[in-house]
């Protein structure tokens, strides 16, 4: 590699040298590397929100602590991103032994190959160099995951083609811990691994060494271990064993989004609603909150099991999917802006019911019935922030006096707002979301939708596949003290 040593010889006469490079670990390397970020007030973590008091904190004291960690939350909950993030905590570069499968230190070789070649080359020994994303390697957990894979095994054929004993170190084909060396090894979901694969972990945390086939290796390997799992299955008896939960420096736990402030800010920074498109997409507030909140109502919902989880992946793929049912609607009217209406989040019923893992009580409701509820509540609670202490009385009534209103998911905006016209107030009422009368049709629809949506919600008017939006089911006493006939219902189509 241009302007960097490419022999041991020169890499000992240059900035990377031996006093340098042989007597600091990774977890030196990652420690010194965080403390110049600390110090220079640099983000840590750039695109992980919400987590800046609470979990950066933890992991930025457990890597100044020189621990291995594992980071224990539900899904969704950025464990993978955040642990990914760990290797621009490496350095730019570093020098290694070329051609060997772990990356050996040139000053301190600990396979035979390396000694073996700088005993024979000397100051010629050839140097390569590794780049921070070179030193993190990944793997997922999978009860079929064996010791060959994680530690090593004797290779036959490298053993043939070399006319070695099977014995001898030279002949082991090494997994993926080894090829980590000097860098970072993270392991998601740790619980699913076998108990036999976690006695290796334990034993290369202890002790560095490895038993392959029976021979004994002695591995001192430099390494940051980093885990990932789920809350329960960690803390569930025998999943794992005790003296690798014991070696485990750290246990920080992650969580979902506290206010919705955060979630709406990860929900924009991660949903595709930024395309290219031949129309115009504009995306309201108020249906970012009703989709945001619909995230955080199903995690407090009775009905949807809480050990699972509801992902942050569900807010952002719903708006996707939203935005996507907007951009249809547009394209197929030839309209020149698509805005998303509260229809648009029933439409996107796909992307909610299969991110549900629901309870027994949920499961005999069915996933769409507990979808749509929590639809409802989600547009109930945001239409009671804009519009608490509002005076609607004069819309209500309008349905009190027979109105009716049925309006098509795929209706153009501008028949859509003529219909919603015939209402008397409600047009006015898209002032406290802060449009005009001048703003586009698609704009106006969608506001005058919300605002109905919301006294649906709150139960002021009703609605129904058939008829539509319709008066209320309260009663009413008529001077007899008997129940009211209603007067005939106008209906607008």
């Amino acid at each position: 590699m241009r302007d960097f040593p490419s022999t041991l010889g020169s890499l000992r006469t240059s900035q990377f040298s031996e006093q340098r490079i042989a007597g600091r670990n990774v977890k030196d390397e990652l420690r010194q590397n965080l403390i110049c970020k600390l110090q220079r007030g640099e983000e840590l973590f750039p695109g992980v929100i919400g987590y800046e008091e609470t979990v950066t904190p933890q992991i930025v004291n457990a890597v100044l602590s020189r621990h291995n960690f594992i980071l224990l939350g539900l899904r969704g909950q950025a464990k993978t991103r955040i642990i990914r993030m760990l290797a621009t905590l490496l350095d730019e570069r570093l020098p290694y032994i070329a051609g060997c499968e772990i990356r050996d230190n040139p000053y301190r070789p600990i396979c035979k190959r390396c000694q073996d070649l700088i005993e024979a080359q000397s100051d010629d020994t050839p140097i390569a160099w590794l780049a921070p994303e070179e030193r993190y390697v990944e793997k997922l957990a999978t009860p079929d995951v064996t010791i060959a894979d994680m530690i090593g095994d004797i290779d036959p054929i490298k053993a043939a083609r070399s006319g070695r004993d099977l014995s001898s170190e030279l002949t082991v084909h090494y997994g993926l811990m080894p090829r980590a060396n000097r860098g970072i090894f993270a392991i998601n979901e740790l619980p699913d691994l076998a108990g036999k694969i976690q006695v290796g972990l334990f034993n290369i945390m202890q002790e560095g060494d490895v038993q392959i086939k029976g021979y004994p290796v002695r591995l001192p390997l430099d390494i940051l271990l980093v885990f990932t799992a789920n809350p329960e299955d960690y803390t569930a008896r025998g999943k794992i064993i005790t003296p690798l939960k014991d070696r485990i420096g750290s246990e920080i736990r992650t969580h979902y989004p506290i206010t919705v402030e955060h979630g709406l800010s990860i929900t924009r920074q991660e949903s595709w609603t930024d395309r290219v498109s031949s129309i115009r997409l504009e995306v309201p507030n108020y249906i970012r909150e009703i989709v945001e909140q619909l995230a955080f109502l199903a995690r407090e919902d009775k009905k949807v099991d809480k050990r699972s989880g509801v992902s942050q992946r569900l807010p952002i793929s719903v708006l996707e999917n939203v935005v996507s049912n907007s951009e249809r609607r547009a394209f197929k009217a030839g309209e020149t802006v698509a805005v998303p209406r509260v229809m648009d989040i029933y439409a996107a019923l796909p992307s909610i019911t299969g991110k549900l893992e629901l309870e027994y009580e949920g499961e005999l409701k069915g996933g769409d019935a507990v979808a749509r509820e929590l639809i409802r509540a989600a547009v109930g609670k945001v239409y009671t922030g804009y519009f608490d202490g509002v005076n609607v009385a004069q819309i209500v009534q309008w349905f009190e006096l027979g109105g009716s209103l049925k309006l098509d998911e795929t209706q153009d905006s501008t028949a859509m707002v003529k219909q919603l016209a015939n209402i008397q107030g409600l047009m006015d009422k898209t002032a406290a979301l802060g449009l005009g009368a001048s703003e586009p049709d698609a704009l106006r629809a969608s506001a005058a939708e919300f605002i109905l949506e919301g006294l649906y919600a709150h139960r002021r008017i009703n609605r129904n596949e058939e008829l539509g939006f319709t008066a209320g089911e309260r009663k009413r006493e008529n001077p007899e003290g008997g129940e009211g006939r209603r007067p005939p219902r106008r209906q607008f189509n």
